[in-house]
């Protein structure tokens, strides 16, 4: 279903959004018990690449994911056909997200690189059998929410000319808006990359991204009564996501500091060998400077540097083939900046809405 443009802002907002989360409560449940889930994240990336190569809309990225959860979640699917699963699940997701003249067409979708790379050749019959036994399988109905369908809806207020950056006042609402979306969709894209944030629904999943990115960019206080009345959750409920989602950002910091170190000859020498390489933004700041502190200071600090106007908050942002191998026969190949999240620890990290360094993320 394509809502019409900015439906946030229209009269009939509230009434769209409840809608959504009344869905919400009947999305079929997920059980995590595949036998390919350790694939997940290699077919998520797909998805993620194809999606980009065609410009679609981040809803319907994150639908094709979830149908893709959903269907692994119920049959033992081969690694080939799990190729022409996942792109499956994207054209009806994009065919129920965008307007006709968006969705791929099939000569397109195999002129890309990452087919040839796959040695993966899509039919007109083979995508509508595929897409038959999607649709049986979810019985015709992919009004299913994910995050991505609230995000720009609490987006909207995320940010108030009578927030505070680090304790004092903002004198630049419009960049501070530019950075909570930043840091919104690539906490976004993050709950894409583990089958863990299926666990909690959609509509805490997009609150928590942007108590996140509030958390992250020093905005306080984090979760303000407006984002509480708007969403429904209090800080507390949003804590278990907020928490997964910092360890994320945490690794993807060190990853982009440690690619920023290397000497620029070898950074050269991955790149011709194929490999992503990810120039970090400069931050120091890791998750734990964003967790429980025994009580709230505001330095009165110089206003840090601002960030390039190209930069992007995390590495994996930067999809590209290059970074993406097919599986050879059970065996899933992915380049190592990409596998970082899948062998985080489980470290027990107290969130709170306490803070004391100065963000590192924009002029105040």
């Amino acid at each position: 279903m394509e809502l019409e443009d900015q439906w946030w802002k229209g009269q009939l907002a509230a009434d769209i959004y409840q809608a959504l989360r009344y869905k919400e409560l009947k999305l079929p449940s997920y059980k995590g018990q595949s036998p390919q889930i350790n694939l997940r994240r290699y077919f998520a990336d797909l998805i993620a690449i194809v999606s980009n190569r065609f410009r679609l809309c981040t809803a319907a990225r994150h639908l094709a994911v979830y149908l893709l959860d959903l269907f692994m979640d119920r049959y033992d699917v081969t690694v080939q056909q799990l190729h022409m699963v996942s792109l499956s699940c994207l054209l009806l997701a994009s065919k129920f997200e965008e307007r006709e003249d968006r969705v791929p067409k099939l000569e397109t979708l195999n002129s890309l690189g990452c087919m040839s790379s796959m040695n993966l050749v899509l039919t007109k019959q083979g995508l509508l059998h595929m897409e038959l036994l999607l649709l049986e399988t979810f019985q015709w109905n992919l009004y299913l929410p994910t995050a991505a369908h609230f995000i720009e809806y609490y987006l909207s207020i995320a940010v108030h000319e009578g927030d505070l950056h680090d304790g004092w006042p903002m004198t630049c609402l419009e960049k501070t808006k530019l950075y909570m979306a930043k840091y919104a969709d690539y906490f976004l894209e993050v709950s894409l990359q583990d089958h863990v944030f299926l666990c909690f629904a959609p509509s805490l999943v997009s609150a928590a991204c942007v108590a996140t990115s509030r958390l992250i960019l020093h905005l306080s206080p984090t979760w303000p009564p407006r984002l509480q009345r708007l969403t429904g959750y209090t800080w507390d409920n949003l804590v278990p996501c907020a928490e997964k989602l910092l360890i994320a950002h945490d690794s993807d910091v060190k990853e982009a500091n440690k690619q920023k170190c290397q000497q620029p000859g070898q950074q050269q020498q991955q790149q011709q060998q194929g490999q992503t390489v990810y120039h970090g933004s400069g931050q120091t700041a890791t998750a734990a400077q964003y967790l429980h502190r025994p009580s709230v200071q505001y330095p009165q600090q110089a206003p840090q540097p601002g960030l390039a106007p190209n930069h992007r908050p995390a590495s994996y942002l930067s999809h590209s083939t290059a970074g993406l191998q097919a599986p050879n026969g059970n065996t899933q190949t992915i380049s190592a900046s990409q596998d970082q999240k899948s062998s985080i620890p489980n470290r027990a990290y107290q969130v709170s809405m306490h803070y004391t360094c100065a963000a590192p993320c924009f002029d105040r």
